[in-house]
């Protein structure tokens, strides 16, 4: 049977390799603009959150597979955009939305799918990732505010990679600028970029990074953090940094081990 759009428009589920709620909007073909219930519902969803223990959300926004790479980014992201700007409007933290992205169409193979109509109708979305506050374990923060000891690990959910690639995003570089003024401002504070990636088969230390050629993803993303830090006055004396590669998945999904962490050194 063929899933409807009223029946599509917000639906939750748990995506079981993230371990964490995801809340999926839907909309109509080449369109990024939302119904009057469509609205109700994320209305209602920002009613019923409990925004004490949310930490970030995380918002994505997807099209089908039709049209060109270039049109369906920018429909992606005004999809994403239009999501956030509602839940603002509502009254939600938009400090607390840390990523903001389009992703495009989602690429499928027409010929292989059983029913490509209800296929195509689920990439035609927002999806929202809504991350709990001391989610991440013990010794993991993330934020450098707070009391901080030798050997913590600073995750920062902003600076993560594109898969296969050690160069920061847009989201990245802001993050990165807002650690650059605590650095700063605690000149005594020393610490080790460790670089991760996900996806790769455990017979390989690490991934490839794909501009280079060279499997050594994760020792360019923490070295690609290292220089920028650099470039923005952070002496190099306070800083080392280290490829990790898939030795310590989060287990939170791929998007999360696409990272670097920063383990306190000296304080």
């Amino acid at each position: 049977m063929k899933f409807h759009l009223a029946i599509l428009l917000f639906s939750f589920y748990t995506v079981s390799a993230q371990q964490e709620p995801v809340e999926t909007i839907y909309f109509e073909f080449d369109k990024y603009d939302l119904t009057d219930k469509q609205i109700n519902v994320v209305s209602d969803f920002i009613k019923n959150i409990d925004t004490s223990t949310v930490e970030s959300i995380q918002v994505y926004g997807y099209c089908d597979d039709r049209g060109t790479d270039q049109y369906n980014f920018r429909l992606s992201n005004n999809r994403a955009v239009t999501i956030q700007n509602l839940l603002v409007s509502y009254g939600f933290n938009p400090n607390k939305i840390i990523i903001l992205e389009g992703k495009g169409r989602v690429l499928v193979k027409a010929d292989t799918i059983e029913n490509l109509y209800e296929t195509r109708l689920k990439n035609r979305r927002v999806d929202l990732i809504v991350v709990k506050k001391n989610s991440f374990g013990k010794g993991i923060h993330t934020s450098f505010k707070g009391k901080l000891k030798v050997g913590d690990k600073v995750y920062l959910e902003s600076i993560l990679f594109d898969i296969g690639s050690a160069k920061l995003t847009h989201h990245a570089k802001k993050e990165l600028d807002k650690v650059v003024v605590t650095l700063l401002k605690h000149q005594n504070l020393k610490f080790e970029i460790r670089g991760h990636v996900c996806c790769t088969p455990e017979i390989y230390s690490d991934g490839i990074d794909r501009d280079t050629k060279e499997r050594r993803l994760s020792w360019n993303r923490a070295k690609t953090v290292f220089y920028y830090l650099m470039n923005k006055k952070i002496s190099k004396s306070r800083m080392t940094y280290v490829g990790c590669g898939n030795k310590y998945p989060l287990k939170r999904g791929d998007n999360y081990d696409r990272r670097v962490e920063f383990l306190i050194t000296s304080l």
